[in-house]
């Protein structure tokens, strides 16, 4: 697909969070969109990969947009597959009322309908093209399907962990966060614990490094990458001691519960990341906002994550 063709698509993403995590699924949404949406779907020019975002469920390219069912099958029959065998899916648009919503049957006879008039051979098993349907805003709208994978899932059975790590699902949100868009972006995590982050970030082709100052815990971060058929380097470092110049960093602060630092050692560190990165994503249980400001930093956006009584915030610097 060209580049050209790339900017004039319309993507429609779905989306499925749990409540205490509205907050940083929102924040995930204003990185790698620019918006977000009080809805479970969100339409952006935007391409993002789907098993980018553990909020994500699936993506539409759409190919067609038309504001009756009727019309979009006159549509439909104008898509040239040149032999390639194909699959609809009917993508449930959760924002609609109970009554608006398809039954069971309903999608089926849609999925059929659509299939009968595209010309081409249908393949419910292993298809070409995947193609999904969806009634969004009183308009049908139909394009190339791509599911999410939950990738984040498959890393929480890694073979080393941290009691205060943070959680798959939100490290993963947090390296969207701080990296929308991979393209020429060399980041660090400069107190990587037990490599939760690295993990997610380079699992996902990003150019990121790690480094922590307790020796003890480097080799399961180091492990911990390697099981999961992932490089990355992995240094024993001081943040305080960091040299060269990033892009952004990721400082994830509640591992402060095993090693109680003062405001003032906090203060140091925040300098530090500031002579080091452009930009800091740091994940804290704690209120820092007066020593980030301290620190020389401009908050720009927030989010908190919750589960149960336990809250962490999130908070974006440039």
């Amino acid at each position: 697909m060209s580049e050209t063709k790339q900017k004039l698509l319309n993507y429609i993403y779905t989306y499925a969070y749990p409540e205490d995590e509205q907050s940083l699924c929102a924040l995930e949404m204003r990185s790698l969109f620019g918006e977000d949406t009080s809805t479970n779907l969100i339409k952006s020019r935007v391409e993002i990969d789907p098993s980018r975002s553990p909020f994500i469920k699936e993506r539409i390219a759409v190919c067609f947009e038309e504001t009756s069912f009727q019309e979009l099958l006159e549509k439909v029959a104008t898509i040239q597959l040149n032999g390639a065998t194909f699959k609809v899916i009917y993508v449930k648009n959760a924002s609609l009322t109970n009554a608006e919503k398809e039954g069971y049957e309903v999608r089926r006879k849609i999925e059929r309908e659509i299939g009968l008039h595209i010309n081409g051979e249908a393949d419910f098993q292993d298809p070409d093209r995947l193609f999904g349907v969806m009634n969004v805003n009183d308009k049908w709208i139909i394009g190339d399907y791509v599911k999410s994978e939950a990738i984040w899932y498959r890393h929480q059975k890694k073979p080393h962990g941290y009691s205060t790590a943070l959680n798959t699902r939100v490290a993963r949100a947090v390296v969207n966060i701080a990296i929308p868009n991979p393209s020429n972006i060399k980041a660090i995590d400069p107190c990587c614990g037990i490599g939760t982050v690295l993990v997610e970030a380079r699992s996902m082709g990003i150019d990121i490094v790690g480094s922590d100052r307790n020796h003890l815990i480097l080799p399961g971060a180091r492990a911990n990458i390697k099981y999961f058929g992932l490089t990355g380097e992995v240094d024993l470092a001081d943040i305080r001691d960091i040299a060269g110049q990033y892009d952004v960093a990721i400082i994830d602060l509640p591992y402060n519960l095993c090693s109680v630092i003062t405001p003032e050692e906090q203060l140091e560190m925040l300098e530090s990341a500031r002579r080091f990165a452009k930009k800091v994503v740091v994940v804290t249980v704690e209120p820092i906002d007066e020593i980030l400001i301290k620190s020389g930093f401009t908050i720009v956006d927030r989010a908190v994550a919750k589960k149960g009584l336990f809250t962490r915030e999130v908070i974006v610097c440039l």
